[in-house]
């Protein structure tokens, strides 16, 4: 079916071009964001590629549709996928308690009271399962909440900062002698889960998680800029990042972007000594369109098929006891998904009832966005895939998501078939 603009993939040019022109005159052309890749897939086509601004600022180096940028927790999507092979492999199973494959975590109580060094816990209502690391419900947390006691604890001991310095393995060991936020299964609170599953992938796979990522996942879909740092080689293409605030700041000051990690000196040009299922990939927007494209396409890219379209289909539904959405159950001062509506599934967020989000959409559609205001979502029902890569820390800095979701919507011109 065309629409009036004679395309086959049912969008409006002249809309689609509405896109690039709302953010470069709103964020790019007045300094709110240094730059941008945008791209919109539909029915099969790249109906929008656009580039805008600079990937370096300070080097006033223009923003290429090659540029390597931090996607930060656009990482969970993937080491969910991971998990999800070893489940379909019969390596491991979603009821699992975690203490099967992390011994040391048997006796991990619940918070109580008390501060690190003499915290009170309580036993937990039930074992913590694998299901839980996938849909955040295990009771973990990240220690920019500064939402208790725990998340305190966290922060002293480094656990999910931007830059780490231990291990996976030591990572769950100091893990292990925290605790929980809450019993297994009784709220939703973003966390280092992720993380803990980036490890369980290791561990169950015998191999380290980045070489089973590029083997397993990025080496079969062709995504050949994606790992977690950049090669010296490639370093001329890599983004600056730019931070406003904090992370996880609600309000945001009305300053300029200052920059926060040089691509010339950055960390990320040398393989981390921790890997972070959560959060430490780079990749670029032809590897991640990729990425996305497999999971529309029900587990399958090209003749390669990583999954099941039922396997898919399982990752996509709603995992939060009693079907509810995030915020009946979230505990999170932050996430990277806060509307009404919205549900969790293993290892996405996903739309349940579009009238609720107040944003155009399609019950079932699902999606993530990382830290520096990274963001995709995909949605069967109008197959479509919708993908922003920028660097600007926190991600709450702007409405970039709600406007860019609102802008590709409104570029439709045709029903789902």
């Amino acid at each position: 079916m065309r629409n009036e603009d004679n395309s086959t993939h049912g969008m409006s040019r002249e809309r689609l071009s509405r896109i690039e022109h709302f953010f470069d005159e709103t964020y790019v052309t007045p300094g709110k964001l240094p730059g941008a890749v945008i791209q919109v897939w539909r029915r099969g086509e790249l109906a929008l590629n656009a580039t805008l601004g600079q990937r370096d600022r300070e080097r006033q180096l223009p923003m290429t549709d090659d540029a390597i940028f931090r996607i930060y927790s656009m990482t969970k999507p993937v080491t969910s996928v991971a998990i999800m092979m070893l489940v379909e492999a019969c390596k491991i199973a979603l009821d699992d308690p975690v203490s099967k494959y992390i011994p040391e975590w048997q006796d991990i109580g619940v918070f109580a009271g008390g501060y690190l060094d003499s915290f009170q816990v309580r036993q937990p209502a039930r074992p913590m399962q694998i299901v839980d690391l996938m849909r955040h419900t295990a009771g973990l947390t990240y220690g920019f909440q500064q939402n208790s006691n725990v998340d305190a604890a966290y922060r002293k001991f480094g656990i999910g900062d931007l830059v780490v310095e231990h291990t996976l393995e030591e990572m769950v060991a100091k893990l292990g002698k925290l605790p929980l936020e809450f019993s297994p299964g009784d709220a939703w609170n973003y966390s280092v889960a992720t993380d803990v599953l980036g490890y369980l992938v290791a561990k169950i796979s015998g191999k380290p998680l980045d070489v089973f990522l590029k083997e397993c996942i990025f080496e079969p879909l062709g995504m050949v800029d994606t790992d977690f740092h950049v090669p010296r080689h490639k370093a001329g293409r890599f983004c600056a990042c730019y931070a406003i605030g904090a992370l996880g700041s609600k309000s945001i000051a009305d300053s300029s972007p200052i920059l926060q990690d040089d691509p010339q000196t950055s960390a990320f040009l040398e393989p981390p000594v921790f890997l972070s299922g959560g959060g430490g990939l780079v990749s670029t927007a032809a590897d991640y369109m990729r990425f996305a494209r497999m999971l529309l396409d029900g587990g399958e890219l090209d003749g390669v098929r990583l999954l099941s379209p039922k396997t898919i289909a399982l990752m996509v539904a709603n995992h939060l006891p009693g079907g509810v959405d995030l915020p009946r159950l979230s505990r999170s001062m932050f996430s990277e998904a806060n509307y009404a509506g919205v549900g969790f599934g293993l290892g996405f967020a996903t739309t349940l009832r579009v009238a609720d989000t107040l944003i155009p959409g399609s019950a079932g559609d699902f999606f993530w966005g990382g830290a520096a205001s990274t963001f995709f979502w995909v949605d069967p029902q109008e197959e479509l895939i919708g993908l922003f890569l920028t660097q600007l820390l926190p991600s709450s800095a702007h409405p970039i998501r709600r406007q860019l979701r609102t802008l590709v919507y409104s570029a439709i011109t045709d029903t789902a078939r």
